[in-house]
């Protein structure tokens, strides 16, 4: 017994050990990334008049300066962990996935359809039907994420097209065809600028006062932790990885890379109809969706940035999250304090994700051998 206890204990370790080892290096490369960009933000500001000192102490009150700052900073880095993570899966297994804009959208909608339904009238006792209502929203998001990415998995793996070419005509028809349903189908009659808002029992509760993060917050963070333990502690992950280092090589080994690769759309078409979801049943007051798509902007592409920030890792992309989330909490207080414009903050998430990709542009170039030819 004992020994079995000490042989459980040394797993555990290992697995933590593992875990820090893999983390600590994009976690760096994050804080080096947000130094940078921030550092060339402030030259920019000053090069236009602001003054980058109450533009940044202004950016710091609007998105920690208080508990409910923070809440609103993590309430919008919630969608982004979920679409960071369909790019970041993509780039592992080899794919510039850039379809989590269609995936969401097509999650979000699925969301609002399942979560308008009654289940309250049949199961009578709330916290069971919570639990039921919200485990049927999501799970229709993420089925139908999933779908949506299948398209693009079969144009690749049979037909030889480039994901970034279905995914975009994804996209669109996604977009078009979610805004019919939103509006035709969907929509609030009371109220025509919305689709119907979920029940009670479809709704995740906030835990921050005065302030929109919800519950959802932690089943998006384990998400990223089951991500992570697939991808670097399963077989199946493994031989994902291994497809985007060298898929040839992969083959040889006994691993079918198109296996990898439709395993990676299917998991970044769960996560990405898992952050359409998490806009619906978890985006209070409303718990709905805008017919005009506005409650989802461009979450799906700001997800790209976040996983190159984070280096494509999902510990590093949860830090590149909540750095994007800030930014956008506290760019109202950016403009309050300095008269900084809300372009400014989109140019310092510009220049971020330009330090983040020169260093891999260094390696994938091979600068350095230039250099010592020269």
């Amino acid at each position: 017994m004992s020994a079995t206890t000490s042989t459980s204990s040394k797993n555990r370790s290992s697995f933590l050990l593992n875990f820090l080892q893999s983390a600590w290096r994009p976690a760096l490369d994050v804080i080096a990334a947000l130094t940078i960009g921030l550092g060339i933000g402030a030259l920019i500001m000053w090069a236009f008049g602001y003054d980058a000192w109450k533009a940044y102490q202004g950016l710091y009150k609007g998105s920690f300066g208080s508990l409910s700052k923070l809440g609103d900073t993590l309430f919008n880095a919630t969608p982004l962990v979920l679409t960071g993570l369909t790019f970041a899966i993509g780039v592992r297994a080899g794919l510039f996935n850039i379809g989590a804009q269609g995936q969401m959208l097509v999650g979000a909608i699925a969301a609002v359809a399942v979560g308008a339904l009654p289940v309250g009238d049949f199961i009578p006792w709330y916290p069971l039907a919570l639990v039921v209502h919200l485990s049927l929203a999501l799970g229709a998001a993420m089925l139908a994420g999933a779908l949506w990415s299948l398209p693009a998995a079969y144009l690749k793996s049979i037909r030889g097209v480039h994901e970034v070419i279905s995914t975009i005509m994804l996209n669109w028809i996604a977009v078009w065809g979610v805004r019919y349903l939103a509006v035709r189908i969907l929509s609030d009659p009371d109220r025509a600028e919305k689709t119907l808002s979920m029940p009670a029992t479809a709704q995740f509760a906030t835990f921050i006062a005065r302030s929109d993060v919800t519950h959802v917050l932690w089943f998006s963070l384990l998400f990223a932790l089951i991500v992570y333990w697939i991808l670097w502690h399963m077989p199946a992950g493994y031989g994902l990885r291994s497809t985007g280092f060298n898929p040839d090589a992969t083959k040889y080994a006994g691993i079918n890379p198109l296996k990898s690769m439709n395993l990676a759309f299917i998991l970044g078409g769960l996560a990405a109809g898992f952050a359409g979801a998490s806009q619906i049943v978890g985006r209070p007051p409303i718990y709905a969706m805008y017919t005009d798509l506005s409650t989802l902007a461009n979450l799906g592409f700001d997800g790209i940035a976040v996983a190159l920030l984070g280096r494509n890792h999902p510990i590093g992309l949860i830090l590149g999250a909540v750095f994007f989330g800030a930014l956008n909490a506290g760019t109202r207080m950016m403009q309050f304090q300095a008269q900084v414009p809300f372009e400014m903050a989109r140019v310092i998430m510009g220049i971020i994700v330009i330090a983040i990709a020169v260093p891999e542009l260094w390696r994938i170039f091979d600068v350095g051998s230039w250099l010592k030819k020269g």
